[in-house]
């Protein structure tokens, strides 16, 4: 294996491409609710997303083999640790407001991946449940605690947004729903398993439409930010559309996680060719 390979698996393996995403989003929330960004909150949340998925991903397998981890796991290992160090110190830069809203979507983290439940079941074996409280906890991490640390009022806009947000987010899970219906316990009823692919695909472009459509409910706005807006959609809808359960495990992980991504990196030019 090359060291470009063993940097592409390490990056993506280890949270940081999906950190990256939320980090970009809550950069959206700024530009879409013309606030001023927070370098500090950004760190805190890419941080804490490093830490909070690889736990997830990790913590069962790393609790049953720890005598014997891979060197690979290990250095995610070392690495979400240093990633912990820095949520924690990021922590003291807060308000209190945001340190409020940050633990409720931690509880709902740990609550979502650790066992607290009848028979050793977590939120996420709940049936169908899965993607809405993904979707509830990236929505309030990149729309309502970048708000609260700002120290803004949480308008009819603002709600707005983090309605979009959510629906953005049941979009861009859809593709990692079909790619997982061949493994996926069939009592989570996740949307393929209820809907089947086609059906599912065609909610997706509903769900792309109304998260256009809700635009027009905004008080403020801009056609430029509709326009990204649209844009991004058009990407999650080429990306619904080539989904099926025989794509390469990359092709969600890595190409559908780029969009919040690309979407961070045009709210960045928009705010350099027209805020400056």
């Amino acid at each position: 294996m090359s060291y470009f390979e063993r940097f592409f698996n390490f990056y993506v393996n280890s949270s940081i491409h999906v950190s990256f995403s939320v980090v970009a989003l809550a950069l959206v929330t700024y530009i879409d609710l013309d606030i001023t960004s927070d370098g500090i909150l950004l760190l805190f949340l890419f941080f804490g997303s490093v830490s909070g998925y690889n736990f997830v991903k990790y913590a069962e397998v790393a609790g049953l083999h720890h005598r014997s981890l891979t060197k690979s796991l290990r250095e995610i290992q070392i690495f979400s640790f240093a990633c912990g160090v820095g949520f924690l110190l990021s922590l003291f830069w807060l308000t209190r407001e945001a340190l409020l809203g940050m633990f409720f979507l931690g509880v709902l983290t740990l609550f979502y991946a650790v066992p607290f439940f009848s028979r050793k079941r977590s939120l996420r074996s709940i049936t169908g449940l899965k993607v809405y409280i993904i979707a509830f906890v990236w929505a309030g991490a990149t729309v309502l605690i970048p708000v609260v640390q700002s120290s803004c009022k949480i308008t009819t806009d603002v709600w707005i947004v983090f309605l979009q947000r959510v629906i953005f987010i049941i979009i861009l899970m859809i593709p990692f729903e079909i790619r997982d219906l061949q493994y996926d316990d069939k009592s989570l009823k996740t949307l393929p398993q209820l809907l089947g692919i086609d059906r599912v695909k065609k909610l997706g472009y509903f769900l792309l439409f109304l998260y256009s459509s809700m635009f027009f409910l905004r008080e403020e706005t801009s056609v430029i930010i509709f326009l990204m807006h649209v844009f991004v959609s058009f990407l999650l809808g080429i990306c619904i559309y080539k989904s099926n359960m025989m794509r390469k495990r990359y092709f969600t992980s890595f190409w559908v996680e780029s969009i919040p991504i690309i979407f961070g990196i045009i709210a960045l030019m928009y705010t350099i060719i027209f805020e400056h």
